[in-house]
């Protein structure tokens, strides 16, 4: 006969479940809002300071992925929703104190948002383009006069959806990894990462390539400011944020954070950038891409970790 000694009541194999109910779905979410909130927010910056023919694809082309970005990101939300026809009853009405309220009225803003602005600039892809009916061309036009106003809306809403990326899995006490006010500046300096990261891809200027070349390597310096902070915080704490840490600093995604996250979408693609500004020919498109990677895992490692950092009773 075997005989064990339980030093938990929790977590105990085939005694107490691992609770893993977020799957691919969220962390993807996660990672597309953030990646639109980037792209909208440096889009709305630019038009707002007078600069839109000196940064055109930030300004002009780029924001056309954003409503695809968002209605992606959506779907894969409403895919993990338990009671999907039910969706809808987080719109009748509104909890400050819900994250996932917040979410909801910030989503039902921006979207609709980021169709105006990207049919306001359609013409950029298409020269030709007709709306074919004349109320269409006067909604067009009274649109036109007050793109400075949409600008501003795009630009506050887009700081939130960056920010409520982060919120959202902050605002569960039960996991000490995802317990930190640091997650919603960090995700959203990721999504600003990732949507001037695009712009590099998607532009054809030097000069615009330039200063979003700068504006990526600021923003990751931001961001290994913050993880170097977090990890300080929680290492300063209670066992429990000890042990979440630990998930990253000798635990199971110590190798998948460090590499794929720090170092592959991180540091690398910095250094990449640091030899471009020096007028090294390094191809645009691959610290971008290294930059979007490591967006993406940023999103599917905390969620899966958090998962497993837990309360001990």
């Amino acid at each position: 006969m075997k005989e064990e000694i339980f030093v938990s009541g929790r977590m105990n194999h085939l005694v107490d479940p691992h609770l893993n109910i977020w799957h691919w779905e969220i962390p993807l979410y996660l990672f597309l809002g953030g990646l639109a909130a980037g792209i909208l927010f440096f889009a709305a910056l630019y038009f707002i300071n007078g600069k839109e023919d000196q940064y055109p694809t930030a300004v002009k082309r780029t924001p056309i992925l954003a409503p695809i970005l968002l209605i992606i990101g959506l779907l894969a939300l409403f895919f993990d929703l338990r009671h999907k026809l039910y969706f809808w009853q987080l719109y009748t009405h509104i909890k400050l104190q819900s994250p996932m309220s917040w979410g909801a009225w910030t989503l039902m803003v921006i979207t609709p948002v980021s169709f105006i602005w990207s049919a306001l600039y359609i013409r950029e892809f298409f020269p030709n383009w007709d709306w074919k009916y004349n109320w269409i061309k006067e909604v067009e036009k009274f649109l036109q006069q007050y793109k400075k106003v949409i600008a501003w809306i795009m630009l506050i809403y887009a700081v939130i959806l960056g920010i409520y990326t982060g919120i959202l899995l902050s605002a569960f006490n039960a996991r000490p990894l995802w317990n930190t006010s640091i997650l919603g500046p960090l995700f959203l300096a990721s999504g600003l990462s990732a949507g001037a990261a695009v712009t590099l891809i998607m532009s054809k200027s030097p000069e615009e390539r330039k200063r979003f070349a700068q504006i990526d390597l600021i923003i990751i310096g931001i961001e290994l400011f913050l993880i170097i902070h977090m990890f300080m915080g929680f290492l300063a704490s209670t066992q429990v944020q000890i042990d979440a840490a630990n998930l990253f600093l000798g635990g199971p995604y110590t190798m998948a954070f460090w590499i794929f996250v720090v170092i592959l979408g991180m540091l690398l693609p910095a250094a990449l950038e640091i030899m471009e500004l020096r007028k090294f020919h390094i191809p645009a498109i691959v610290p971008a891409i290294l930059v979007l990677f490591g967006s993406l895992m940023l999103r599917f490692i905390f969620v899966n970790a958090g998962q497993m950092s837990r309360w001990l009773y």
